[in-house]
């Protein structure tokens, strides 16, 4: 990075911390601190919810998941506007009229506490794992491509995200977040503009759509019923719902953002508003992937863009065996832009052969690069035994860094570390209001002052700070970013949503019953995504254990399903044969 791009992020960053403490002024009390003295805006609600979902990992890993996948991720989405509204109508007038801190205390209130620790363990399980990712993440990055010390990164990143955390609390973090999210989204529209404009002369907008269409990267939508595909029409609208409806009704981290809302009519609008805004969004950033593809097709790209991993490979005992497939993989690219080049001019003079004709060579041409970048994979891993060679994470942060003018590289490093803080400031908040509300506060000093419960929190958010910090020290091999964190929230969110549904809709339902079947639901999720792995593990020593661990695959969001629907039947039955009542 240039000196401009170093003065632009250090100046975006200082704005950042400075807004959201001059904003906070400091907190005073629990309400102010955990809730932000419920004064918050539906804009500003909006925004910080927005924030708080699309980390840098959304930043960094949708448009590499467009590059190499197309569209289909956006089908994640499509349950999400549905369960804003059933959010909007059902739960945010209870959270309201209770008054809680957190979501957990609406279960003691009409279950008991064992219910409350157990819906707020699992929380905290997955939201401590996913904060230690969201640092990880930009850390992992930034490190490879400005050859940072990934260790001292994390240190740096976390510590930032404690520091205006624990000064200003709830109301520091989402008025951070909303002028995060401005750059973000500002960032994210000069990056999409400038990939655009970077392609050919000859080549316009509509021509690289057509390319992109011919290469199937315009897949958004998949009606076909098959429970075996990650992303279609069926797992996001239903899948996605049951997902987003746990994730923006019971996940404290985005719970606390409304209900700091004036009103429960500002806190349903900042709902809405997320709602009707995040599919385009995403629908946007997925699109800049695929238009990086279509850009690549005219620029050759590196066979890895782990540049790291390249250069060591070349240093290596085996470096001319990788410069041979370096060769090859740089001519088969020259050959794939004279095959766009050929469907390009054959569909502006209509020639429907000639362009079928070009259609076939460029698909040619794609699966042998993938062939080659498969051999060249392996030769890196040769070269070093713990290499991780997928490099779908560091597709978008490449571009950025070579072709982006200066300036503008040091204002979408900043929009990546923006969003790693925006999200992780609020992870680390909710995970020290359910640890004081939910653990300390309830079981272990109940008595105390107002003012010991702050300091507590202000302890908590720093421990769980570290916390995180720590563990980002040893993330590592997660493929997809987006994915993996998706993947972990939804082997416990399922089972949290099917808690509180059963509170809201089946009144005459007690805690023991909802309990054992909690229990129950989340074994039964763990089962479904650990039995391929148990299964492979025998079968490799020789052992069948098929009969009890099938190697069955079901895609992630439909583990949110399997959590939640077992749980209000099993609670449901256990009611009704009333094998618990004395």
């Amino acid at each position: 990075m240039g000196t401009l791009d170093w003065v632009v992020l250090i100046l975006t960053q200082l704005l950042i911390v400075g807004y959201g403490l001059w904003k906070s002024q400091g907190s005073k009390n629990m309400q102010a601190y955990l809730l932000g003295n419920r004064e918050m805006t539906w804009f500003t609600i909006g925004l910080s919810i927005m924030a708080t979902q699309a980390s840098a990992i959304t930043f960094l890993s949708a448009p590499g998941l467009g590059y190499d996948d197309g569209m289909r991720f956006v089908q994640f989405y499509f349950g999400l506007p549905l369960a804003m509204v059933v959010i909007s109508a059902v739960i945010v007038p209870i959270y309201r009229r209770l008054n809680v801190y957190t979501a957990y205390e609406y279960l003691e209130k009409r279950f008991d506490l064992r219910t409350r620790a157990f819906a707020a363990f699992l929380f905290l399980l997955q939201r401590g794992l996913a904060a230690g990712f969201t640092i990880f993440a930009p850390s992992l990055i930034l490190s490879a491509l400005l050859g940072w010390n990934i260790y001292w990164t994390n240190f740096f990143t976390g510590l930032v995200v404690i520091i205006y955390t624990v000064s200003g609390g709830t109301k520091a973090v989402s008025q951070t977040q909303k002028i995060q999210m401005v750059i973000i989204l500002f960032g994210m529209v000069v990056a999409g503009y400038m990939v655009v404009n970077g392609l050919p002369k000859e080549v316009s907008f509509n021509d690289a759509l057509h390319l992109a269409g011919k290469m199937g990267k315009l897949n958004v939508v998949d009606f076909e019923v098959d429970l075996t595909t990650k992303y279609n029409f069926w797992s996001g609208i239903i899948g996605g719902f049951f997902l987003a409806l746990s994730y923006f009704g019971t996940d404290q981290s985005q719970v606390q953002r409304y209900l700091g809302g004036q009103s429960a009519a500002q806190s349903r609008l900042g709902l809405l508003f997320n709602g009707m805004i995040k599919i385009p969004m995403q629908f946007a950033i997925l699109f800049i992937g695929v238009m990086m593809f279509v850009f690549y097709m005219f620029q050759a790209p590196p066979i890895s863009f782990k540049r790291n991993l390249v250069e060591n490979t070349r240093n290596s005992e085996y470096k001319q065996e990788f410069k041979a497939l370096e060769q090859a993989y740089d001519k088969n690219s020259a050959d794939k832009k004279a095959y766009a080049l050929a469907m390009v001019k054959a569909r502006k003079e209509k020639n429907y052969d000639a362009e079928q004709a070009a259609v076939a060579g460029l698909r040619a041409s794609e699966k042998k690069a993938k062939e080659i970048k498969g051999k060249a994979n392996a030769v890196m891993v040769k070269a070093d035994n713990t290499a991780d060679t997928r490099d779908i994470n560091y597709i978008f942060i490449s571009y950025v860094m070579k072709y982006l003018p200066l300036g503008l590289v040091g204002l979408l490093v900043s929009v990546i570390i923006s969003a790693s803080m925006s999200s992780t400031a609020s992870e680390l908040n909710a995970l020290a209001s359910t640890t004081v509300i939910d653990i300390y506060k309830r079981m272990i000093k109940p008595e105390a002052s107002d003012q010991h419960y702050l300091r507590m929190s202000k302890v908590l958010t720093i421990g769980w700070g570290l916390y995180a910090i720590v563990l980002s020290m040893f993330a590592n091999r997660l493929g997809a970013l987006i994915e993996a964190v998706n993947l972990i929230g939804s082997l416990v969110y399922g089972t949290i949503l099917g808690i509180f549904l059963v509170a809201f809709f089946l009144k005459k339902v007690g805690s023991k019953e909802v309990f054992i079947a909690a229990v129950f639901s989340e074994l039964l999720v763990i089962y479904c995504h650990t039995s391929q792995y148990i299964n492979a593990f025998f079968a490799a020593r020789g052992v069948d254990v098929g009969w009890f661990f099938p190697n069955i695959n079901i895609p992630f969001l439909w583990y949110n399903v399997i959590g939640c629907l077992p749980l209000i039947f099993v609670a449901w039955l256990l009611h009704q044969s009333k094998l618990l009542k004395k």
